[in-house]
């Protein structure tokens, strides 16, 4: 009762069994048929827009779905919160049929069946429906989203949001998307308008990064901004990618000969390299990554740089140079595991109290020397992994500086014309 005040639980209700004894029918269905190892319950949920509903229609609704999907083969409880300021239901549905004591199929159909019957109900009751439900998201990016680091989504939010700010038209708009490395495509043949980079041929419907995002959204902020104050686009473009411009040339005296200098390639010259479009090389002036995948790729400095680490003390230059630090690792990790296995083995049948102590000891030391090997393989293995997503963002970013200079040097060439 204490958890249910906390939830906030306004309504319960159990169907084939009842409220408060829930617990005990629903164990008493799977001892019956001998089937009480494996998933025993699964938990579906239903949620409604603030002030959509009121609790009695939120949990008239609930039962309603839970009989017309699960009522004539399985029990099943229903319950209403409103811990999370919104009416929701939570259905916890036992894995046995209390009819033939078959275990509920959970798969992608039972998961559409019940998207579908809840759809219709809403439609019943007159309520909204998501016509385009996002899709489910990474657990990994969904925590990153959260943190406001910059994934993908979120990455195209931004762009989004800046250039509708300096944008007074929807032309201005796909010309500063198309200069931050976007090509938005909202032909009018198309179904869903979509936005991919430059470099990439995976596209994303506008739907999916949020309500806002929708093409009449976007025009309806456009037009509804004050122009007075703001400044035109292209003013706004010339700053926003100041960092193009070249900085003089500064003239400096060195001792010996950069020809005579050891050149720096493989893998520690693209780390190098790609630290510097990552904005961290050279310190005093930083450079901003332009394209959409090195600003992504701004998420995992923390890899780069203990991948850059392992390459310069380990000198891994090229992927073979790799493979045999990753064999080498390899060999040391079975014979420190070999070796800890021993102790175990000993531990089983030794009693003497300092040969124990000296084997727990043993022990103890193989594992923290395994633990700094298996970083090692770990960031080793990444480096193979992480080498052609690297090139392609490098790729991407030179692609896009292209792109930026070129309408400066037809502009150039078009005057020098028109001069002769």
């Amino acid at each position: 009762m204490e958890k249910a005040e906390q939830d906030q639980t306004i309504f319960v209700t159990g169907i084939n069994c009842g409220r408060d004894t829930a617990f005990q029918e629903m164990l008493a269905v799977q001892e019956r048929f001998d089937k009480t190892d494996g998933n025993v319950a699964y938990h579906a949920y239903q949620s409604f827009p603030p002030g959509e509903v009121s609790p009695q229609q939120c949990h008239q609704i609930g039962v309603e779905l839970a009989r017309q999907l699960w009522g004539e083969q399985h029990q099943v409880l229903v319950a209403t919160h409103f811990n999370t300021g919104t009416y929701h239901n939570h259905f916890v549905l036992n894995s046995v049929s209390f009819v033939d004591g078959k275990k509920f199929n959970c798969n992608r159909s039972a998961y559409r069946a019940l998207f579908q019957a809840s759809d219709a109900l809403c439609r019943k009751y007159g309520l909204s429906v998501i016509e385009h439900p996002d899709g489910k998201t990474p657990r990994n990016l969904y925590f990153a989203e959260k943190q406001g680091e910059p994934t993908r989504y979120n990455l195209m939010r931004q762009a989004i949001d800046e250039c509708i700010g300096l944008s007074s038209n929807l032309d201005y708009f796909l010309k500063s998307l198309a200069r931050r490395g976007y090509i938005l495509n909202c032909a009018p043949n198309r179904k869903y308008p979509t936005i991919r980079t430059i470099n990439s041929k995976k596209s994303v419907r506008l739907y999916q990064l949020g309500k806002g995002y929708s093409m009449p959204k976007i025009q309806k902020r456009i037009h509804q901004l004050n122009w007075e104050i703001q400044y035109p686009s292209y003013q706004a473009d010339y700053h926003y990618y100041k960092t193009l411009k070249h900085s003089p040339v500064r003239k400096m005296k060195v001792r010996g000969s950069f020809k005579k200098s050891k050149k720096i390639t493989g893998f520690f010259a693209l780390y190098l390299h790609y630290c510097f479009f990552l904005g961290l090389l050279p310190k005093k002036k930083k450079h901003t990554p332009l394209s959409p995948q090195m600003r992504e790729a701004c998420r995992h400095l923390q890899q780069f740089s203990q991948q850059l680490e392992l390459v310069h003390r380990a000198h891994l230059n090229t992927p073979e140079d790799v493979e045999h630090f990753l064999d080498r690792i390899a060999r040391q990790i079975q014979q420190l595991q070999s070796q800890r296995t021993h102790c175990y083995n000993h531990l089983r049948r030794c009693s003497n109290i300092e040969s124990r102590t000296a084997l727990l000891q043993e022990r103890d030391q193989c594992t923290a020397e395994l633990l700094p090997l298996y970083r090692q393989r770990k960031i080793a293995l990444r480096i193979l992994h992480t080498r052609e997503s690297m090139c392609a963002n490098l790729r991407a970013e030179q692609k896009l500086r292209q792109y930026l200079t070129k309408p400066k040097e037809r502009q150039h060439h078009r005057s020098q014309s028109y001069s002769r």
